[in-house]
C-alpha cells in the first residue's frame, strides 16, 4: 500500500509518499480502507523525531481515519461490517491507504456527513470531549474559555460547551478567526495578539472570571489565565505551546483563587471509555435538523498525498482555521 513515510527526522521536505506492507488486522481488530485523515501538532512533533509513536504500534504518521471497513480480525465482535463507513481514533498509521484498529475504538460515520468530513472528528473531537467532561466536568450554566478558539479542538469545544447549555468565551489571533467563533456560538471572543484577554474576560463576566479554562498554550499566559479564574475554577492544561516554564507567584495567586489545575492528554487508558461515551451522547447531534443543538467538523482546507509537505507547512504557520485534511489516493 501507499503510506507518507518520514525520510529522516526533520522538515517537512523529509516527507515523502511510498510503498509499504499493509497491515494485517489482530485479534479484534478491523482493517480500514482509508479515504481521508487530519493533521495535528503531534504530527508535526512526530516528523521531526521529538513525539515517538508508543510501543507496537505503527510508526506512520497519523492519528484518525476515515474510511470504509475492509476486513475483520480475529475475536471481533462484528458490531461493524465489512463495507460500513466509519472513523477512529488512532494510535498511528493514518497517512496510509490502510490502517488495522481494535474494534473498540470505531465510531459510525453519522448520516450526512462526508468522509473527509468524517476525518476531521476523531482526535479533536474526543480531546475536546474529555476535556469538558471527563477532566473539567463542566456543567450547564458555567462559563468556559477556550484558547485557540478557531483550532480543530477550539471548534468542538465551542460547540460541545454550547450542547451542554454552558457559555463558552474563546481567545484567537485574527478577527477572522473571532468571526468563525462567533459563528460557531461563542459568547465572546478576545484577540490575544492586540488586548489583553483578561481584562475582556473579567468585564464579560463582571468580575467573577469563567469556571473552567481550557489551555493549550501554557506558560506565556499563566498570570492572565490566573486571574480570569473564577474562585474555585478548574483550569484544564493540555498543551504548553506557549512553554513549559513558569516564573512568579504562580501558586499563591491560584490559591488565593482556590484554583484547581488539572492536565490532560488524550489518553490511550480512557480511549475505549471516551469513544463509547462520546458516541451515545455527541455523535447523533452531527448535522441534526435541530440547528440549537447541531454539531459540525469544521474543515480549513484539503491535501492530497502528495502535497503532504505543504500541507505541514500550513499548520505549521498557523494559518488554519479548523481542521486540514489529508486525502488519501
Amino acid at each position: 500500500m501507499l503510506a507518507v513515510c518520514v525520510k529522516e527526522p526533520g522538515g517537512p521536505e523529509n516527507l515523502c509518499v511510498g510503498e509499504v506492507p499493509r497491515p494485517k488486522p489482530k485479534d479484534g481488530e478491523v482493517l480500514i480502507k482509508v479515504n481521508a485523515t487530519a493533521l495535528n501538532r503531534a504530527d508535526l512533533l512526530q516528523r521531526k523525531g521529538i513525539y515517538p509513536a508508543p510501543p507496537g504500534e505503527s510508526e506512520i504518521l497519523g492519528l484518525e481515519a476515515a474510511g470504509v471497513i475492509a476486513g475483520l480480525g480475529p475475536g471481533v465482535k462484528k458490531n461493524f461490517s465489512p463495507g460500513d463507513k466509519v472513523m477512529a481514533l488512532l494510535s498511528g498509521g493514518g497517512y496510509a491507504q490502510y490502517v488495522a484498529v481494535p474494534e473498540e475504538l470505531l465510531m459510525p460515520v453519522p448520516p450526512h456527513i462526508s468522509l473527509e468530513e468524517a476525518a476531521a472528528i476523531p482526535e479533536a473531537w474526543l480531546t475536546a470531549y474529555q476535556l469538558l467532561h471527563f477532566i473539567g466536568r463542566v456543567k450547564q450554566g458555567e462559563s468556559v474559555l477556550i484558547h485557540a478558539g478557531a483550532s480543530g479542538v477550539g471548534t468542538a469545544a465551542i460547540q460541545l460547551a454550547r450542547l451542554s447549555c454552558a457559555i463558552p468565551v474563546v481567545t484567537a489571533g485574527s478577527p477572522e478567526k473571532l468571526k468563525i467563533a462567533s459563528k460557531l456560538g461563542a459568547a465572546a471572543g478576545f484577540n490575544y495578539k492586540e488586548v489583553d484577554f483578561s481584562d475582556g474576560i473579567l468585564q464579560f463576566t463582571e468580575g467573577e472570571g469563567v469556571d473552567v479554562i481550557l489551555d493549550c498554550i501554557g506558560g506565556s499566559c499563566w498570570e492572565k489565565n490566573v486571574r480570569s479564574l473564577a474562585m474555585d475554577g478548574r483550569w484544564v492544561l493540555y498543551g504548553v505551546m506557549g512553554g513549559k516554564s513558569v516564573g512568579g507567584d504562580l501558586l499563591g495567586k491560584l490559591l488565593f483563587k482556590r484554583g484547581h489545575i488539572l492536565s490532560s492528554l488524550l489518553s490511550h487508558l480512557l480511549q475505549h471509555k471516551l469513544v463509547r461515551s462520546f458516541t451515545e451522547e455527541a455523535l447523533t447531534h452531527f448535522q441534526s435538523a435541530d440547528q440549537s443543538t447541531s454539531l459540525r467538523p469544521i474543515i480549513d482546507s484539503v491535501f492530497t498525498m502528495d502535497d503532504i509537505a505543504d500541507a505541514h507547512r500550513h499548520m505549521e504557520a498557523n494559518k488554519n482555521i479548523g481542521k486540514i485534511i489529508i486525502k488519501i489516493s
